[in-house]
């Protein structure tokens, strides 16, 4: 059994406060920028220069942030996104679905990429590392939060956070662990394999969608018919992924 008492605050400067959740965002960000840039300059990708690279990041935070924001009362703060729309825009105020954020990641990079004629899934494959990556990171952070929590058990690596009764899984880590795994897979397929364009990303999609969907089970989350929001997202990924996947393997047979 383990006592959560972790200060999610890093350093607090009078009302300033910087939390690990928000480090993990920035520095996130600010990689991920210098990754792209980088990958410009070796000109990989047909027409993405270091300019462009710029301003790819720019709509990639853009679309992430308003997605997850948008997505997140969407799906689990109707009524609050009904009455009261312009909390979306209370970002300082937290809260993020990640389902939300990747669609509109996923918008703002296809409307990028018909923009500058750019190859959306030379972009999107490579991405997919560093975002699962610091999905890994980002749950960690979830955890010294003390947000996120699991289902009660009796377990002896339980947790008990505050303002919660009892003591429950430490399913911010089980999803981080998952995370992880997915990470280690797709630099495998990046790095070792010649694998046709989209494979990796869609793979993502369908890892996580997989994954995921199970380690729901051990979090704390409403549920209808027995499944949480995020699960009926998850069962969605799984069903979209494994149709363009189907549709590249495809494709790559009718060439040859």
């Amino acid at each position: 059994m383990f006592f959560h008492n972790i200060n999610p605050v890093l350093v607090s400067i009078g009302p300033l406060e910087i939390r690990y959740y928000g480090l993990v965002y920035a520095i996130g960000f600010i990689i991920t920028y210098f990754l792209l840039r980088s990958l410009a300059k070796k000109g990989r990708i047909k027409n993405f220069t270091p300019d462009k690279a710029d301003v790819f990041t720019l709509y990639l935070i853009l679309g992430a942030i308003i997605g997850a924001r948008l997505l997140l009362f969407v799906f689990y703060y109707p009524k609050t996104f009904i009455t009261n729309p312009l909390e979306v825009l209370m970002i300082w105020q937290g809260g993020m679905s990640f389902h939300g954020g990747l669609i509109g990641a996923v918008v703002a990079g296809l409307i990028f990429c018909r923009k500058y004629k750019v190859k959306f899934y030379k972009l999107a494959d490579f991405l997919m590392l560093p975002l699962a990556f610091f999905l890994f990171i980002g749950r960690i952070a979830n955890f010294i939060n003390g947000e996120l929590v699991g289902i009660k058990t009796n377990m002896p690596w339980c947790v008990v956070f505050k303002d919660y009764d009892g003591c429950r899984h430490p399913s911010q880590l089980y999803e981080a662990l998952k995370n992880l795994v997915i990470f280690f897979t797709l630099l495998f397929l990046y790095t070792k394999k010649k694998l046709k364009d989209g494979i990796i990303f869609w793979g993502f999609v369908l890892m996580y969608g997989v994954l995921r969907f199970i380690v729901t089970f051990w979090r704390e989350d409403l549920r209808v018919l027995g499944l949480s929001i995020s699960q009926y997202l998850n069962i969605l990924m799984v069903i979209v992924s494994v149709y363009f996947l189907y549709r590249i393997q495809r494709n790559k047979k009718s060439k040859e």
